[in-house]
């Protein structure tokens, strides 16, 4: 998979000179110029609608620029495309395969596209099946592969005819952990031996590994170089808190409406805060005075503040004064209230077990994350829980009400975010919201009141009447989350709700996951990106359909710190430790 022989690499694979490109009124890149050095791994991030999906087809070759040039190894990116089309690789944002064809097959189909046959073809199939690792599974439907390894396919197709370029449209969205750090080695290989990688992430870890990155933001270029330059911009403004795990969120919400503040995060068992540079004076006394000690800064705090900080408008969900007094007179036992119970729940297609005995149980205002590779059996769990899949065996009740006798009234109790964005794409905002609407019961007079006030503050107002499928992806999740909870469930599912998203909308989110728990909902997420994990309360690892660990995001991180020996691990390191430990326990059974 090296550059074929003869060809030299430029100092710049690419080359951007003013490149502006517009659709009708809207601009989706405006006066872009940098350089991109081969041979390296450069980052591309920004928040949703930033430009970089734009910029990466442009560069493509997919599409000619409204002003400017994109040049490619020295040449106009269309001209090259036309005239060597095997110079550049491209995986699209979406699975651009054909999920209905074997593995083999889609190799086969983008090999003809290519023009990649004979023995050469063959010869290359198996280098790509067996650098991928997709060899034993050549046979299998694409649809049927897990997250991480529909990836590597996707990347498989992209190298067919060697490409010197390779452009990856956030390839690592809705893969687990463990498959990411897998598809970093791949692309890490690649570099080694030559080939120029754009990576466009929406996980700042990432980005902080290339030696270079591109910031966009609303198709403007904010910041073009090296990760560790961009950190000097907020070095010293970082600062850590370590409150108890009781006041961990009251700490959170009391800093996030403090003037100054520019970020709050929960990291593990402390409060991350990012001070802006022109904070009112005596801030920084006053965090050092409640234990805030100051930390290196991460490539993400720096994100945070070319973007101007997190949003402060505050969660529609949090509970307004009638129900404050109401809550004052319930009963002192319904905040501990159980409003999920698993009991030995299983799931069976045939002779597979998607889900193996799983028990657990979330108490209301409670955080319950289920963590766990693609295909591990967390979806499966999320569907029986809201009645949408009846378990092979077992038992689940949400709110009191058992699922398998009354699962009309339990579903009533409960708010359903699916995995795959599932609301009507081709009507509007607001007509997407009306079925709901409707769909739950919501009086006229109940819509007039709440949809107002929820649209304004979840940032849906300005595309009420946008088609849905016109929608940035954070503005897709957030009507997906405003649709989920119109009638105010007591429980709320979350199957990977910021998957893809950027670090500012993902804070924007858990501020409204926050907001409903306070007010005693029971939440239950799923995830792979674990810095939100560190939210929930507690965590279940899957695998296999089985729950092999569970306890706070600390026993988690603790026990791999007595396995491992690391002095502070993350609970990516846990979470990673937790899957290979089972893998090398059924391996030795």
């Amino acid at each position: 998979m090296r550059p074929e022989k003869g060809t030299t690499e430029p100092a710049y694979a690419v080359e951007l000179d003013g490149l502006g490109m517009r659709f009708g009124a809207r601009t989706a890149l405006s006066e872009i110029s940098a350089r991109i050095r081969a041979g390296r791994i450069t980052g591309l991030m920004g928040p949703d609608a930033a430009g970089k999906t734009t910029l990466l087809r442009l560069m493509a070759g997919l599409m000619q620029p409204t002003a400017g040039a994109v040049r490619l190894l020295g040449m106009d990116a269309l001209r090259l495309a036309r005239t060597s089309p095997n110079s550049i690789g491209y995986m699209p944002q979406r699975f651009g395969l054909y999920e209905d064809l074997s593995v083999r097959a889609n190799l086969e189909l983008h090999a003809r596209l290519r023009g990649v046959e004979g023995e050469a073809r063959e010869g290359l199939f198996a280098r790509l099946l067996g650098f991928t690792g997709l060899a034993p599974f050549t046979g299998r439907l694409a649809g049927r592969l897990s997250g991480g390894m529909k990836q590597k396919l996707g990347i498989a197709c992209a190298l067919l005819g060697s490409p010197r370029i390779l452009l990856l449209d956030e390839p690592g969205v809705g893969v687990d952990p463990l498959s990411r750090r897998e598809l970093w080695e791949m692309v890490t290989t690649l570099c080694r031996e030559g080939m120029t990688i754009i990576w466009s992430t929406a996980y700042l870890d990432e980005a902080a590994r290339c030696p270079e990155v591109l910031m966009l933001n609303e198709g403007r270029l904010l910041y073009a170089g090296a990760p560790e330059a961009m950190l000097e911009r907020v070095r010293g403004r970082v600062f850590a808190l370590r409150p108890s795990r009781e006041e961990r969120r009251a700490c959170l919400a009391r800093w996030t409406e403090t003037d100054g503040v520019e970020d709050v995060v929960v990291q593990g068992s402390r409060i991350r805060l990012l001070l802006a540079a022109d904070a009112p004076e005596g801030l920084n006394s006053r965090v050092r005075e409640e234990g805030g000690e100051a930390v290196p800064p991460r490539l993400e705090d720096a994100y945070m503040s070319a973007l101007g900080g997190m949003l402060k408008t505050p969660s529609p969900y949090g509970r307004r004064p009638a129900e404050e007094g109401a809550a004052a007179t319930a009963d002192s036992g319904a905040a501990t209230a159980e409003r999920i119970v698993t009991e030995g729940l299983t799931k069976r297609f045939g002779a597979f077990v998607a889900a193996d005995a799983v028990s657990f149980r979330v108490r209301a205002g409670e955080i319950f994350g289920l963590l766990g590779p693609n295909g591990a059996g967390k979806s499966t769990t999320f569907r029986m829980l809201c009645g949408l899949s009846r378990p092979t065996a077992g038992q689940c009740r949400v709110d009191g009400v058992d699922l398998l006798r009354a699962g009309s009234l339990a579903r009533a109790r409960l708010g359903y975010m699916a995995q795959k964005f599932s609301l009507y794409p081709d009507i509007s905002v607001a007509a997407n919201v009306g079925v709901f609407a409707d769909l739950y019961g919501l009086s006229r007079r109940e819509q007039r009141e709440r949809l107002p006030r929820l649209a304004e503050a979840l940032g849906l107002a300005p595309f009420w009447h946008s088609r849905t499928d016109s929608l940035p992806l954070g503005q897709k999740q957030r009507l997906a989350l405003l649709c989920a909870t119109l009638h105010e469930p007591p429980v709320l599912f979350l199957d990977e709700p910021t998957s893809g998203v950027d670090a500012r909308t993902r804070r924007d989110f858990w501020k409204h996951i926050l907001a409903l728990t306070a007010a005693g909902t029971a939440v239950l997420v799923t995830t792979h990106f674990m810095e939100e994990a560190e939210y929930c309360d507690r965590l279940a690892c899957i695998n296999g359909g089985r729950i092999i660990s569970m306890g706070t995001p600390d026993d988690l991180k603790a026990a791999c710190a007595r396995e491992s020996g690391q002095d502070d691990p993350t609970l990516e390191d846990a979470f990673i430790a937790c899957i290979l430990r089972q893998r090398r326990e059924e391996a030795q059974a």
